[in-house]
């Protein structure tokens, strides 16, 4: 048995080693986003595929998150998470050594696993080691991680493509991520062998696979929106809704379902759920598209690209804590549908850009966009998290963590899609001389105008929970 102060020790280990994960998922997530157009014209690819980059690595996660989770309820959520770092860095290391644009892109794939395993256990880890009073405030301290990632990679980012190939970004991920899980094994040894096995009941396999299914299925649905015929959209919806319709009857006659559908029903699970969703959707449309906005038509730098990208995340870190502490206080209603809000109101800013805006007026507008963000995002996650049992935390874990990667893969599917659409000259942005600074403004405007619509949408949903 472990003594009193051994089990306080762990769980600031506990907190530490979620917070240096999230730190590597959300650096790679800030790197990797800058070094979409380099890479884009070392490889001569067209947006939609430069940016398979982004989204393979996002899909990989969304479509394995609930997987991962219910395992991390079976095995233990710190094997789980540690595997996870160590998948992550063999995943960057074959990244680094890769080649050709397909084997990069298998490389991501394998990044995105042990990402989505850190995903589905560092919450549930954090919850199962503090007090519920105080979830709102380490989910808060957690969220300081998330900022110093995001707001550390698009400077080292833009630091290393000045001064070294883009396969050093890889490079740095792959040795600071195998230094986090070694250390991570020798700190958590001992839990790692009383936290086997927690759950040796049979596993619902054929949840999980309709469940890879609908995803999958679901994710290509949107996108290839503009580009399947008629008929083709209406057999895969068809094949969907089967596929839906077969795996509520599944969970509904297992056990263990991989999908605890009892607690979809309540409202405060299925606000935060869809709310998460939104509210990165949203970001990651910002995410995507304001690096081009700024290469292409204000001719920044990769540096300075970095350096400008760094205001979203940069208030995350005085907010997030004070949000989770504000949680712990007056509850999630009011705080997450005013950071909606405030995200709302930047992005309709941010769609009024033209070539000549002011370089402080950009930046302010996309510090508000991080602000919203950071009011919003850890309130919301204790709200859902904290009324769970421990029965069911991984898999909850999971799945707030499905909805906020499926928003981001759809934020940068949609915010493509919406771009080529808007823009008369499509996306070929192979050199920067070829651009039609007004036509892409037009089309970057439009774009987010109808993004901010989708956050007005969550704000008024997430003012229905409980």
């Amino acid at each position: 048995m472990q003594s009193l102060s051994e089990r306080k020790e762990m769980k600031w280990f506990a907190l530490l080693v979620v917070m240096a994960g999230v730190f590597l998922s959300t650096l790679d997530s800030g790197m990797v986003n800058i070094a979409i157009p380099t890479l884009m014209r070392y490889y001569r690819l067209p947006i939609e595929e430069a940016e398979q980059i982004v989204t393979i690595y996002l899909l990989t996660i969304t479509i394995t998150l609930v997987f991962w989770g219910r395992i991390a309820d079976r095995k233990g959520l710190e094997n789980i998470y540690l595997g996870g770092l160590l998948v992550f860095s063999m995943g960057a290391w074959l990244s680094f050594f890769s080649g050709g644009f397909s084997f990069l892109l298998f490389s991501r794939f394998i990044q995105g696993l042990g990402a989505s395993m850190m995903m589905a256990s560092g919450p549930a880890l954090i919850k199962i080691s503090f007090p519920v009073k105080n979830l709102g405030r380490n989910l808060g301290i957690v969220g300081i991680a998330t900022a110093c990632g995001l707001l550390t990679g698009p400077l080292v980012c833009g630091y290393l493509l000045n001064h070294f190939l883009w396969k050093s970004i890889f490079l740095l991920l792959g040795l600071v991520s195998l230094i986090v899980s070694l250390l991570g094994f020798l700190l958590f040894r001992s839990q790692l062998h009383h936290r086997t096995n927690l759950q040796p009941e049979s596993f619902d396999w054929g949840g999980s696979f309709c469940w890879v299914a609908i995803v999958a299925l679901g994710l290509n649905i949107l996108q290839s929106v503009n580009q399947t015929g008629f008929i083709a959209f209406g057999i895969k919806l068809t094949v969907l809704i089967l596929i839906l319709v077969v795996f509520v009857h599944v969970e509904r006659s297992t056990v263990h379902p991989i999908l605890p559908l009892s607690l979809i029903g309540n409202r405060y699970y299925w606000v935060g759920v869809t709310t998460a969703g939104f509210s990165f959707l949203s970001l990651f449309s910002v995410l995507v598209l304001i690096p081009f906005y700024l290469d292409y038509v204000l001719h920044f730098s990769s540096k300075q690209i970095g350096l400008a990208m760094m205001a979203v995340p940069g208030t995350l870190v005085l907010l997030s804590p004070t949000a989770g502490f504000l949680y712990d206080k007056i509850g999630a209603k009011y705080l997450t549908s005013f950071g909606l809000l405030v995200s709302c109101l930047a992005l309709a800013g941010l769609s009024g850009l033209s070539a000549d805006s002011s370089v402080w007026w950009i930046l302010s507008l996309l510090a508000a966009m991080g602000a919203g963000q950071s009011i919003f995002l850890s309130p919301n996650s204790a709200s859902v998290l904290s009324k769970v049992g421990d029965g069911c935390i991984g898999a909850t874990a999971g799945i707030l963590a499905t909805a906020r990667n499926f928003g981001m893969v759809v934020g940068a599917t949609l915010a493509t899609v919406l771009f080529s659409y808007f823009s008369v000259n499509g996306l070929m942005l192979l050199s920067k001389s070829d651009v039609d600074t007004a036509q892409f403004v037009i089309a970057f405007g439009a774009t987010l105008k109808c993004i901010a619509a989708l956050s007005l949408s969550a704000c008024l949903i997430s003012l229905l929970r409980d």
